[in-house]
């Protein structure tokens, strides 16, 4: 089974980002001159997927311009003669196929994956959260658990090491090894106490998975919030099917909280050819 879909949810409010994000998508804050949504696209069309499918709710219409032709921008940039202005803009539009499909109320991560389901059909998907920005290595992130599930036909999870004390943070595994950085899952746990988490192997904003996930999203029932978390939806189709989680190799830059946005932007800026050198300069000069 080859994946060729991708699911962006991004029906998010962003109140964390508030006051930026009360008119704008959390998906469209820059890190340097690039909306953060932009970086996960790519590396899905790095790792070999053409179709995305991004799941919208109110106030999104930024993120369906932004990839869509701008002929106004074009011709304007053509007339002018900022010719690599020019071919960025058109590339943004070329990237891949995307579609969209909304979410009419913030009813959860599980929630909204489902609401992809006509578009995705009875075929395995890729899922990425926007909020996860993840680089440096050679092989993208998506493209290390698509290698893996190629290998061994299950869903497969995007997973790092963090510190114990913020495991409460996130969706924790329980598993074991099977090679390499490779582990087949027996249980999923979400934000569990420190002392009593299985693992320090915190789930990442990356997931491969089957479509009989829909099915069991559709019946799993909503949370004390009425959400419907994935993670519910997973430690069900791991009943059902082997799972594995990946440890991959990268770096994670978590956006969606503000000092990890600002960690992003600095280290960003300062890969860029173009900014780095006086970049450095600033920061060392700073009376810190």
């Amino acid at each position: 089974m080859k994946v060729r879909k991708a699911v962006f949810p991004a029906a998010g409010l962003g109140t964390r980002f508030l006051p930026a994000t009360k008119a704008q998508p959390k998906e469209m804050l820059p890190l340097v001159d690039k909306p953060t949504i932009q970086y996960v696209v790519e590396e899905a069309v790095s790792s070999g997927i053409g179709e995305i499918i991004i799941v919208t709710g109110r106030n999104k219409r930024a993120i369906e311009d932004h990839f869509d032709a701008a002929f106004e921008l074009e011709y304007y940039l053509n007339d002018r003669g900022k010719i690599d202005e020019l071919a960025q803009i058109k590339t943004i539009s070329e990237l891949a196929s995307v579609s969209y499909v909304r979410q009419k109320e913030p009813l959860g991560l599980g929630h909204a994956i489902l609401c992809a389901r006509p578009l995705v059909g009875d075929e395995p998907f890729a899922v990425f959260l926007g909020d996860d920005i993840i680089g440096g290595a050679t092989v993208p992130c998506m493209r290390q658990l698509l290698d893996v599930f190629a290998r061994h036909q299950g869903p497969v999870i995007a997973v790092e090491r963090v510190p114990r004390e913020r495991l409460h943070q996130y969706g924790v595994i329980a598993g074991h090894r099977i090679h390499d950085n490779v582990y087949e899952i027996t249980d999923l746990v979400e934000k569990p106490r420190s002392q009593e988490a299985p693992s320090d192997l915190a789930i990442i904003g990356r997931y491969v998975l089957t479509p009989d996930i829909f099915g069991i999203l559709a019946d799993t029932a909503a949370d004390k919030r009425g959400e419907i978390q994935l993670t519910d939806g997973l430690r069900t189709l791991r009943t059902r099917r082997p799972m594995y989680a990946v440890e991959f190799e990268g770096k994670r830059y978590d956006t969606g909280d503000k000092l990890g946005f600002l960690k992003a932007t600095v280290e960003f800026a300062l890969a860029r050819p173009d900014l780095a050198d006086e970049f450095r300069r600033y920061l060392k000069s700073l009376s810190l």
